[in-house]
């Protein structure tokens, strides 16, 4: 398993306070890593911390909105003052959705989504990788897109095209970064319950869902595990620009 240990590394998890975000922190400290918990409320941040301690890890929560250039700015000058140096890691995991046709949704809602999940990647990125450059550290980025990037999702414009952005951008990102030793990947997970989802799964419509996954069932936060260790570890040290798409074979679904 050293092949996949994270000691004496730091990572930074956006949208750390609850659902996908939260597991990601606890799993990337179990596997050694002191976890830097971001995201806009500081309360939840605190339980994230408190529960990884009591498990015998190291976090640090630092309030960040990923939409607020100040913000992501000001997280990585607090991260730099009291660990000394950026995060090897960076989890880009902050996302949200609004649902509606995209011929009736106001433009507010659809920059609000598209600031989150796209650009909110690219701002944290952009910092990131230039902390990692400036003080010569080879790190893993890992970008969470979706499913929804690569297939349609009836009133979830914004959503998908943010996501498949996510996807591409990682590209770019990758493309970058190899030059310094940093690698961009992303996650494309499935359907987990999440804030986001959760009532819409437990719904009719979520339940014809489940049918159409290859699998037959949504997917349970242990299963990204892998996908998550294999590309903040040295496992792997010779991927980049890849998006692991972690579904259940709901991709597979025939049209």
């Amino acid at each position: 398993m050293s092949l996949f240990s994270l000691a004496n590394k730091t990572a930074l998890v956006t949208g750390a306070s609850s659902g996908l975000g939260r597991h990601f922190a606890q799993v990337l400290a179990d596997a050694g890593a002191t976890v830097v918990v971001a995201a806009r409320r500081m309360d939840r941040l605190e339980e994230v911390a408190a529960e990884i301690s009591k498990r015998g890890g190291k976090a640090l929560p630092i309030e960040l909105d990923v939409t607020s250039d100040a913000s992501v700015t000001g997280a990585f000058s607090e991260i730099k003052e009291a660990l000394g140096r950026p995060c090897d890691i960076i989890i880009n995991n902050s996302g949200m959705s609004r649902e509606g046709w995209y011929r009736e949704q106001s433009e507010d809602d659809w920059n609000a989504v598209i600031d989150t999940n796209l650009t909110g990647v690219w701002r944290v990125g952009k910092h990131g990788t230039n902390a990692m450059i400036e003080a010569g550290v080879k790190g893993a980025i890992v970008n969470i897109a979706s499913i929804t990037a690569h297939r349609t999702q009836l009133m979830t414009a914004a959503y998908c095209v943010s996501k498949a952005g996510v996807d591409h951008l990682t590209r770019h990102m990758a493309l970058e970064g190899a030059r310094y030793g940093i690698r961009v990947n992303a996650i494309s997970p499935g359907y987990y319950k999440t804030a986001i989802n959760d009532d819409y799964l437990d719904s009719e419509a979520g339940e014809a869902m489940r049918k159409r996954v290859a699998m037959r069932r949504f997917g349970e936060y242990r299963e990204l595990d892998g996908a998550l260790l294999l590309l903040t570890s040295e496992a792997g040290s010779y991927m980049t620009g890849s998006t692991i798409v972690v579904d259940g074979g709901h991709l597979l679904a025939p049209l």
